[in-house]
Parts: C-alpha cells; sequence; structure tokens
C-alpha cells in the first residue's frame, strides 16, 4: 500500500492520509485489526468476515470442518483460497494500524475547526448532534427544543450513525456476495459453453463415422453383388460359344458331305455310282440323326433375376433422424395431452444413436 505516494499527490497531507486510511468495504477508516491480502490491499478483518462468510455460508468458525473457502478482493478482484481459519488466517498490517493510531492522535491534538463538523442551517452557531427519526434528517438541539423538530421522536446522531452503518455495511456484504455467486454463475456458463463446443465436435465426428462406414458397406455389397453378376455372365456366356463351337464344328462336316454328295452325283457311269452311293446316303443319314445338338431356352440371356430394389433403403436414408435423449422421451410421455391439444415444434435432440 503505497502510502507516501498518494500523500505527495495531495496539497493536504493529512486528508490524503485519511483518504489513504478507507476500507473498499464499510467506506471507513480501517478498524483495528486490519489484514492485508495476498494482492497488497488492506481491510478491516471485521469487514472481510462479513464478506467471507456471505461468500462462503457452510463456513461457520475457525472450528469448523468445512476446509477453507474463497475470498475475492473487493479492490482487484483478485480471488484468494482460505485455509479453514478463513480470514482470521490473514497476516496482519502493523504498519497500517500504527499509522491509524498516530493519525488518530494528530487529529485528537488539533484544535477542533469550525468547518470540520455540519453545522445547523437554522442555527448557525450549532452542530448538527442528533437524528430525527420522524422525519429522517439529522439536525441540532435547538431545532428540537424551539424549531422545527420539536414535537418529532429523535435519538443520538451516534446511535443512528451506527445503525445505519451496520445496514449499510450488510447491504455491501449481499453485493459482494452476489457478485461473487454471479461471476460463479458466469464461469459455469463458459464452462458450458465449451462442453458444448466440444461435444459437438465429438457428435460431428460419430456422425460421420457412422455414414463413412454406412458408404463402406454398401460399397462392400455392391462389389459382392457385382462379382455375382459377373460370375453368371460368365457361366451363360462360355455356354453359348461352347454351343457356337459345336454347331460350327456340325455345319464344317456337312458341308463336307454336301461337296462329297454333289460330286457323287457328277458321276456318270452307272456301276462307280452305285459303288460308293449306298455308303455315302448311309454317312449322311447317320449324320442328320446324329446331329441334334443342345439348345438354349427362350429368356436365357435375360438377368432380370439380379434386379435389386433399393427403395426401402432409400426411404429409411430419407427418414433417418437424431433419436430423443431418455429425458426427453419421459418428457414427451407426460405432456402427451398438451401436444394433442397444441401444436409444438418439433424438438431434435442429439443423441448417439440412429434410427431408420
Amino acid at each position: 500500500m503505497d502510502f507516501q505516494a498518494g500523500i505527495l499527490r495531495d496539497g493536504n497531507p493529512m486528508e490524503s492520509l485519511e483518504k489513504q486510511l478507507i476500507c473498499p468495504i464499510c467506506l471507513e477508516m480501517f478498524s483495528k485489526p486490519v489484514v492485508i491480502l495476498p494482492c497488497q490491499h488492506n481491510l478491516c478483518r471485521k469487514c472481510a468476515n462479513d464478506v467471507f462468510q456471505a461468500a462462503n455460508p457452510y463456513w461457520q468458525s475457525r472450528g469448523s470442518v468445512i476446509s477453507g473457502g474463497r475470498f475475492r478482493c473487493p479492490s482487484c478482484r483478485h480471488e484468494v483460497l482460505l485455509d479453514r481459519h478463513g480470514v482470521y488466517g490473514l497476516q496482519r498490517n502493523l504498519l497500517v494500524e500504527n499509522i491509524i493510531d498516530i493519525y488518530k492522535q494528530e487529529c485528537s491534538s488539533r484544535p477542533l475547526k469550525k468547518g470540520e463538523h455540519p453545522m445547523c442551517k437554522e442555527h448557525e452557531d450549532e452542530r448538527i448532534n442528533i437524528y430525527c427519526v420522524t422525519c429522517e434528517v439529522p439536525t441540532c438541539s435547538m431545532c428540537k427544543v424551539f424549531g422545527a423538530h420539536k414535537d418529532c421522536e429523535v435519538a443520538p446522531l451516534q446511535t443512528i450513525f451506527q445503525g445505519q452503518k451496520t445496514e449499510l455495511n450488510n447491504c455491501i456484504s449481499m453485493l459482494v456476495a452476489g457478485n461473487d455467486r454471479i461471476q460463479t454463475i458466469i464461469s459455469q456458463l463458459e464452462d458450458s459453453c465449451q462442453s458444448t463446443e466440444k461435444n459437438s465436435e465429438a457428435a460431428k465426428r460419430e456422425l460421420c463415422a457412422r455414414f463413412d462406414a454406412l458408404a463402406a458397406l454398401l460399397e462392400e455389397k455392391k462389389s459382392e453383388l457385382l462379382q455375382r453378376i459377373t460370375r453368371e455372365q460368365g457361366d451363360k456366356v462360355g455356354f453359348v460359344q461352347g454351343l457356337i463351337h459345336q454347331y460350327k464344328e456340325q455345319l464344317e462336316k456337312s458341308s463336307r458331305l454336301v461337296e462329297t454328295a454333289i460330286q457323287a452325283m457328277e458321276e456318270t457311269g452307272g456301276a462307280t455310282f452305285l459303288m460308293n452311293a449306298k455308303q455315302l446316303i448311309k454317312t449322311i443319314v447317320e449324320a442328320s440323326k446324329g446331329g441334334r445338338l443342345e439348345k438354349i431356352e427362350h429368356g436365357y440371356e435375360s438377368m432380370d433375376a439380379f434386379s435389386v430394389s433399393l427403395d426401402h433403403l432409400a426411404e429409411a436414408v430419407r427418414t433417418l433422424d437424431f433419436s430423443p435423449a431418455e429425458e426427453d422421451e419421459e418428457y414427451f410421455d407426460g405432456e402427451e395431452e398438451d401436444i394433442e391439444e397444441d401444436a409444438v415444434p418439433e424438438r431434435v435432440v442429439m443423441g448417439k444413436g440412429q434410427h431408420s
């Protein structure tokens, strides 16, 4: 705490010193004992304890089983982790306490100036020393005896002063505790945002992996079916090409017999013709009887048996959607009647499963 720099900046050293000795919680001069935080800011220990207990409601005392808690400096918002002793475990700032003692001694030794204490506007020579409870304003004794507040209820100024100081201090403690709770909520929301982004990326990767696996499965099935078609194609084409080869051989033999028969028909001599004609006729008849080769059935070339319908798979792919989480299913079951009466937007919830 740099007192010297703050004092030198002001023309009145005592007033500047007093500003340096103001507690940021109660806005009054530090009351002993004074504790110093790790961030080097000072607080009244009572004020610090009030703020600490408001922010840590389950911490009861130094003998509590609760192992400490969090304390946020009201000046710089630096967060400190306190042990089981709470603020009583913080180090006392004896230097500030000694400065406070010296300052109070200096102030008590100085003659009191008229302008240092608020004076009554109606009675300029009278100091404001009582409080009108009825009108809720500070006033002087003359106003109570002879003036506007003679019929009002009054109380000692110090009593009201201490009461309102305590009330204001409690309000400050509530605000500080509320700010800490808000900061906690902000941290939780930031964590939730990061978790949402992380989970979304994981869900995207999982979805891509599932679709890639499905595409690989389809590609594998397509290759299998293509191989079956190729095998059937080879079997049928090979069989037909075998028949073609047999029919060509038969055609070649028949052509040679035709040529032989034509040459025999050109023979003019009867004896010569008859010597070969009977055997030739027998050969032609046998060739004619044994030439009945295998034939293919009608529609043999058709491949309609290898047609695959993918309409049901296409429909299943079109209807793919994210499956709702269990808690959402329970919610919808409980609100079934309301859903039937009122149109509600469809809720899509990211899940691990898929349905088709």
